[in-house]
C-alpha cells in the first residue's frame, strides 16, 4: 500500500467518523436542550456507558489486537482458512456475550452501583437500573459489528465499517425528535434507542461483509487452535482494556457525588471525541493491518514511512484542535449546549471539563497511534503494563484532587494518564527498530505544526476578545463561526507558508477517498 493510499485510508475513516461525530453533536444538542443536566440525564449517561465500557473489552481494543493480525496474515496466504478462521471467532464471540448480557440484566443494580454509588441517595440509582437493562445488549451487537469491521478493515475495505457509528446518533436522532413532538419520555426513548442503533450498525457492515464475498453462517461455538492462539494473545489487551475502564469507572465515582456532575463531563466529553474520533481512531484503524502487513513481509522502512504518516496526520490536525478546546471552550459549550434545560452554570462547569481535556487531547490521540506498533507485533502485555501505571496516576490524582477541586479531579486525573501512558509506550517502541522511529521529515514539520497552532491559538483568542458580546448574545452562532474561520485560515495560512504541511496533501487525500 502506497503513502497516498495510505492518506486516501485516513481520509475515508476520518471522513465517515467526522460525520458520525456531527451527528452526535446534533443528537447531544437535543439531548441537552430536552434532559439537560440533571437526574434523568445523569441516569443515562450512566446506563449508556455500560455497554460501551464492556464493548471496549471484548471488542474493539482487545479483540482487534489479537484478531486484525491474525485475519490479515491468514487472508494473504488462504482466503478460505481465513473465512472459516472468522466464522469461529465471530460465533464463539456471539454465544459468550449472549450470557454475558443475561448475567449483566440479572446484575444491573451492582453495575450501577459500580459505576455510580453517590445514585444510591436518591431517584437516579432506580432510573439508570432501568435505562440499564434496556440498554445493555448493545454490547452483543456492537462487539459482532466490530468483529466484522476489522474483517473489512483487514480487506482495505473501510467506509462501511466508519460509516456505521454514524446510525447509532441517527436512531438518536429519530427518536429524540419522535419523543419530542409525540410527548414521549425523553430518557426512555434514549434508552431503546441504544439498542436500535446497535441493530442498524451491524445490518450496515455485515452487508458490506457480504458484499466483500464472506459468509458468517451459523456453526456450532468450538475453542479452535487458532481461537486459542488468539486468545493468549487478546488476554493482555483485554486486561488493558479493563484497566483503561477502571480509570473511567473512577472518574463518574467521583463525579456521581456532584448532582450533574457526569452530564457536564459527558457533555466535555462528546466535544473533544470530536477530533479524537476523527483523528486517531482513522489513525489506529488504518495503521494497525497495514503495520502488521508491512513487519511480517520484512518491510522495515516501508512500516517506518507509514507510522510516521500516521503521526504526522494526526498531529497536523489534532494540535490546533486541542489549542481551540482550550482557548475556546465556554463559547463552544454555550453555542452547541446552552438552550432549553441546559443553563449558564451547566455551560460554566462543563467548559472548564472541556479545557482540561483538550489539555489531554494530543495524547488521546498518540496513544492511538503508538499502540499499533506494539499490537502489529502480537505485543499486548506492554501495554497492559502500561495501562497499570497510567491507572495508578489516575485513580490516585482523581480521588486525590477531589476534595481541592471537586468533579474536575476527573478530568484531570485521566488528561495526566492519557500523558503517562504516551510516554511508557513512547519509551518502550524505542527497542523496535527503524519501524518504530519516526523519520526526518515528521522531526522536520513538527516544530513547524506546532507553531503554526501557536499562531492560531493566538488568533482564535484575540478574535473571542473582539467577538465577545456577540459570543454572549443572540447572534452567538454566527459569532463562534467567524471565530473559528478566523482559527483555520490563521492556522492553514501559517502552516502552509512556514512548511508545516502541504495544502496540497490534503486536497489529494479527501479528493481520493471520494
Amino acid at each position: 500500500m502506497t503513502p497516498i493510499r495510505l492518506m486516501r485510508a485516513f481520509a475515508t475513516v476520518g471522513g465517515w467518523t467526522m460525520a458520525s461525530r456531527i451527528l452526535g453533536f446534533v443528537r447531544d444538542i437535543l439531548i441537552a436542550r430536552f434532559l439537560g443536566a440533571g437526574a434523568a440525564s445523569d441516569a443515562f449517561f450512566v446506563a449508556f456507558s455500560l455497554p460501551n465500557m464492556f464493548r471496549r473489552f471484548f471488542a474493539e481494543g482487545a479483540f482487534n489486537a489479537a484478531f486484525v493480525p491474525m485475519f490479515t496474515r491468514k487472508l494473504e496466504t488462504d482466503r478460505d482458512d481465513a473465512q472459516n478462521f472468522a466464522r469461529d471467532a465471530y460465533w464463539l464471540m456471539a454465544s459468550f456475550l449472549i450470557g454475558f448480557t443475561v448475567l449483566a440484566l440479572i446484575f444491573m443494580p451492582v453495575l450501577v452501583w459500580i459505576m455510580a454509588a453517590g445514585f444510591t441517595a436518591d431517584a437516579r440509582f432506580d432510573l439508570a437500573v432501568f435505562y440499564g437493562r434496556i440498554a445493555f445488549p448493545y454490547i452483543l451487537l456492537i462487539s459482532l459489528t466490530a468483529l466484522i469491521s476489522g474483517m473489512l478493515n483487514a480487506t482495505g475495505r473501510f467506509a462501511a465499517a466508519a460509516a456505521a457509528p454514524a446510525l447509532l446518533n441517527v436512531v438518536f436522532i429519530l427518536g429524540l425528535t419522535l419523543a419530542a413532538y409525540l410527548g414521549w419520555p425523553t430518557g426512555l426513548v434514549l434508552a431503546w434507542s441504544v439498542p436500535l442503533g446497535g441493530v442498524a450498525q451491524l445490518t450496515v457492515v455485515f452487508l458490506a461483509l457480504r458484499r466483500a464475498g464472506f459468509r458468517m453462517r451459523l456453526r456450532r461455538p468450538s475453542l479452535t487452535p487458532d481461537l486459542k492462539r488468539m486468545l493468549i494473545i487478546a488476554v493482555p489487551a483485554i486486561l488493558a482494556g479493563g484497566v483503561t475502564q477502571i480509570n473511567l469507572v473512577v472518574g463518574r465515582q467521583v463525579a456521581s457525588f456532584t448532582d450533574s456532575a457526569i452530564s457536564w463531563l459527558s457533555y466535555a466529553d462528546r466535544l473533544y471525541q470530536l477530533p479524537l474520533g476523527v483523528v486517531g481512531i482513522a489513525v489506529g484503524v488504518v495503521l494497525l493491518p497495514e503495520l502488521a502487513r508491512r513487519l511480517r513481509a520484512g518491510e522495515d522502512q516501508g512500516a517506518r514511512e507509514a507510522f510516521s504518516r500516521g503521526m504526522e496526520f494526526a498531529l497536523v490536525l489534532t494540535l490546533p484542535a486541542a489549542v481551540a478546546l482550550v482557548v475556546i471552550a465556554e463559547p463552544l459549550i454555550s453555542v452547541l449546549f446552552q438552550r432549553g434545560a441546559f443553563s449558564a452554570d451547566d455551560t460554566a462547569a462543563t467548559a472548564l471539563a472541556l479545557a482540561i481535556y483538550g489539555a489531554g487531547l494530543p495524547a488521546f490521540v498518540l496513544h492511538k497511534v503508538l499502540q499499533p506498533l506494539y499490537f502489529a507485533r502480537g505485543d499486548t502485555r506492554a501495554p497492559f503494563r502500561y495501562a497499570l501505571v497510567a491507572m495508578v496516576v489516575n485513580a490516585g490524582i482523581a480521588i486525590g484532587l477531589m476534595p481541592v477541586v471537586g468533579f474536575l479531579s476527573a478530568a484531570i486525573g485521566t488528561t495526566l494518564a492519557g500523558w503517562a501512558m504516551v510516554w511508557q509506550l513512547w519509551r518502550g517502541a524505542r527497542g523496535m527498530g527503524d519501524a518504530a522511529r519516526p523519520d526526518a521529515r515528521l522531526f522536520d514539520r513538527l516544530w513547524r505544526i506546532v507553531l503554526a497552532s501557536v499562531v492560531m491559538g493566538a488568533a482564535v483568542w484575540g478574535a473571542a476578545q473582539v467577538l465577545d458580546a456577540p459570543l454572549h448574545g443572540s447572534a452567538r452562532g454566527l459569532a463562534l463561526l467567524a471565530v473559528i474561520t478566523v482559527g483555520a485560515v490563521s492556522y492553514f495560512g501559517a502552516g502552509a507558508l512556514i512548511g508545516a504541511f502541504r495544502l496540497s496533501d490534503f486536497k489529494s487525500a479527501m479528493r481520493r477517498a471520494r
